[in-house]
């Protein structure tokens, strides 16, 4: 039994109030949460420590974040162990996929301070420096299919900024981020840079997001919770980035390689049991071959991994999607059962026959439930991907016409001839009701910090 404490001022402290941290493996409890409801403390600690960290240099702050992907990276195996244990996730995925990204964003937003060079602008008669100042303190909140692979997205660049942090992780996925907190009091972090809290949403965030003294909001989960997120912090000013949900599509074009493309699609169909917010849960292929496609598509599920879902609530929303289908007139194709065993396993289910309209094929499911459809031109398959309310990411498989094709696509990214190969430097983000805002690279640099001119008149 695992017992997870919130970090405040760089002392490991715990409300009266706990709750269970469930495994999704088998419903067995893993962990007590503290049940937190106010972040007074931790915000009074952030503030006490701004001084100091915002005082450092930006090369000295890169050190830091090194020394904390180091201090990860030594550990990588332990950080994968936990998010399996957490998640349900195959420990391979957690650990090519959760640990190693982990250790690389503390890695990449290093080395990326290192390479930021100054910004000046000549006039005739003066020049602007622009200079980029911290926020202050900031807030954190991240999802639970992704753990410390999102939160860590958001920790380097908000402190390679000079920004002290409140972070709230999933109350139903704690671990890594107490893990993460033990490493940096581990290493000597100075107290108060990095605090973190747990407990519900709806009590521990929603102080987070209302704190007058929390300058900004990062926040990566749900549509629905986003709209909540924008409410509260919008009236105060606040600083507000927002990666939400998605309903993204893999379009097979007609002259696709189906040796790259099958499990290419197949993977971002299922990856991490089809709960990444860029998973391809619509699967959009041309007529003249679509027989081809799926007949080594649903030969080659038979072999693919997946763990459960996140908990039993999750798996009867997902199923419940299922039973949509079947009513909508969709045929299952592939699963659409749940496995004769503890925890909150569903399998891997292809559903074709659906308006590409439909509920079942426009609503965000977040599970391993894909829907897929043909299309006879390039036009309806453009129109089909663009149909939701969602434009997070998707994918185009061609060998000729991919770019072509992305650049129609209305999300904040596109893959051609692969899926989730991630250049950290790019923009990334959505559009429409998957979210406000842009992170990694410079966006992160600019989000995180206060971009001030100063204009000196030539003498």
């Amino acid at each position: 039994m695992i017992r997870v404490e919130n970090l405040v001022g760089g002392e490991f402290v715990t409300p009266d109030e706990f709750f269970d941290d469930i495994s999704p493996l088998d419903n067995s409890v893993i962990a007590k949460i503290p049940r937190t409801k106010n972040v007074d403390d931790a915000v009074n600690a952030a503030k006490a420590a701004l001084p100091i960290w915002s005082g450092l240099t930006i090369e000295e702050r890169c050190v830091w974040l090194d020394k904390i992907a180091n201090a990860l990276e030594l550990q990588i195996e332990e950080v994968a162990r936990l998010e399996s244990l957490d998640t349900g996730k195959p420990y391979s995925v957690a650990l090519d996929v959760d640990a190693n990204r982990s250790v690389n964003n503390f890695r990449f937003f290093a080395e990326f301070g290192r390479s930021l060079k100054s910004e000046t602008f000549e006039m005739a008669d003066a020049t602007n420096y622009v200079i980029r100042k911290p926020i202050g303190v900031v807030g954190l909140i991240s999802p639970w299919n992704l753990p410390l692979y999102l939160l860590s997205w958001k920790i380097a660049p908000a402190l390679l900024m000079g920004n002290t942090v409140i972070a709230k992780p999933s109350e139903i996925t704690p671990l890594t981020a107490h893990f993460l907190g033990r490493i940096c009091t581990d290493i000597g972090l100075p107290d108060g840079v990095l605090n973190i809290v747990n407990g519900y949403g709806p009590e521990v965030g929603q102080a987070i997001v209302e704190h007058p003294e929390i300058k900004a909001i990062s926040f990566t989960g749900g549509t629905a919770t986003g709209k909540i997120v924008a409410a509260t912090a919008a009236p105060m000013f606040k600083k507000l980035s927002l990666e939400l949900g998605g309903k993204n599509s893999s379009i097979v074009l007609q002259d696709a390689d189906l040796d790259i493309a099958v499990p290419g699609v197949l993977r971002a169909s299922f990856l991490n049991s089809g709960q990444i917010c860029l998973c391809g849960s619509r699967v959009l292929v041309h007529s003249s071959i679509y027989d081809e496609f799926m007949a080594k598509y649903l030969h080659e599920l038979q072999d693919f991994e997946i763990g459960p879902v996140i908990s039993e609530e999750h798996r009867s929303k997902v199923m419940s999607y299922i039973e949509l289908a079947k009513q909508e007139g969709g045929e299952v194709l592939a699963g659409g059962c749940i496995p004769d065993k503890a925890g909150a396993w569903i399998d891997a289910t292809v559903i074709s026959g659906l308006s590409h309209t439909s509920r079942t094929a426009t609503e965000e499911i977040f599970g391993p439930v894909v829907t897929v459809h043909s299309f006879e031109t390039e036009q309806e398959a453009i129109e089909m991907a663009n149909c939701t309310q969602y434009g997070l990411a998707g994918s185009v498989w061609s060998k000729s016409r991919g770019r072509q094709v992305a650049e129609k696509i209305e999300s904040g990214m596109v893959w051609v001839n692969t899926w989730l190969h991630r250049d950290l430097r790019v923009p990334f983000g959505g559009v429409k009701d998957s979210g406000v805002g842009r992170e990694g690279g410079l966006w992160s640099i600019g989000f995180f910090s206060e971009a001030v001119n100063i204009c000196v008149m030539e003498d």
